[in-house]
């Protein structure tokens, strides 16, 4: 069935055994198919939402949203200080929105994730994922912007003829190392736009600081380049899609939350370690240290 064969065509698959017996049999009709797949894909499901996370250390957390014909399914990845992608739950809801992705955090909290270990957050900048985030692990969670979801969204309140100029300036000005330096550069590209452009200046401006958390955070190179955007669990979600291409009605919430956990688990089995996987730990330290950093206490001077 992932691999694309319908209940009708389910028998074609089958090796002969002969006539007699294939009269006889009954496990391969299109409702016994149906019956069984629903069976696996419920407790595949079932599987999914019921690991444990207590010894998993997590660098890394990705969020993003899957539409299946009106129904939306946020899913979670996450990449451990290894490199190795693990998919971590799923919600279902009505839209991308903070109660359901607060609803998933809280749920992977419950299962044993600890907030206070310290792990980067990726997100394709939705502000329903963003509060979610702040309300179930706090405020000082570093959170990185995807920038090829930014660049999009900038780059669709521009005309056709400046796009291609534009683009060219983003990505000049996320590539440096320096953070001062990448900022100043987005500062400045800002300020362009402002004048010309003012709703994609809006845009650009909208979450800025977050596109470079990676810079901030020290990280450069190949991780930096497979991080910087939410293509690790595009890619999972891709696996979805491609497992359920020939599902044409989704009777229930539940059919969703099923074969987005069984296309997940698909995934997982050709899952390889992320590019730059050594720099993880060094992530996880950083993104750690972010967590636990201290505001400066003001100092009150009484003058005699």
């Amino acid at each position: 069935m992932l691999a694309g064969v319908s209940t009708r065509r389910y028998r074609r698959t089958q090796e002969p055994i002969g006539r007699e017996v294939e009269n006889r049999a009954r496990s391969i009709s299109k409702s016994s198919i149906s019956r069984a797949f629903v069976q696996r894909t419920r407790k595949a499901l079932g599987e999914l939402m019921a690991r444990r996370l207590d010894d998993v250390r997590l660098a890394v957390l990705m969020l993003d949203g899957i539409e299946l014909k009106g129904r939306t399914n946020i899913v979670a990845l996450g990449i451990t200080s290894e490199g190795v992608k693990v998919p971590l739950g799923l919600w279902e809801g009505s839209t991308e929105n903070a109660t359901v992705a607060t609803a998933l955090l809280s749920d992977l909290a419950e299962r044993g994730l600890d907030p206070e270990q310290g792990m980067l957050f990726v997100i394709d900048g939705s502000k329903a994922l963003r509060k979610a985030i702040r309300d179930v692990f706090g405020e000082r969670t570093p959170v990185q912007r995807c920038v090829r979801h930014k660049e999009r969204n900038v780059l669709e309140h521009l005309p056709e003829r400046d796009r291609a100029a534009v683009k060219r300036r983003l990505r000049e000005a996320w590539a440096p190392d320096d953070h001062e330096q990448a900022l100043d550069r987005l500062k400045a590209l800002d300020a362009e736009l402002e004048r010309s452009h003012p709703g994609a200046a809006a845009s650009l401006r909208e979450g800025i600081t977050e596109t470079l958390t990676l810079t901030r955070l020290g990280i450069t190179g190949s991780l930096k380049r497979t991080l910087v955007s939410t293509n690790p669990c595009e890619s999972m979600i891709e696996c979805v899609r491609r497992t359920s291409r020939n599902v044409k009605r989704w009777s229930s919430g539940e059919m969703a939350l099923r074969w987005t956990a069984a296309g997940m688990l698909e995934a997982e089995r050709q899952f390889r370690r992320v590019i730059g996987y050594r720099d993880l730990a060094k992530l996880a330290l950083a993104a750690e240290r972010e967590l636990h950093r201290h505001p400066i206490q003001e100092v009150a001077v009484t003058v005699a």
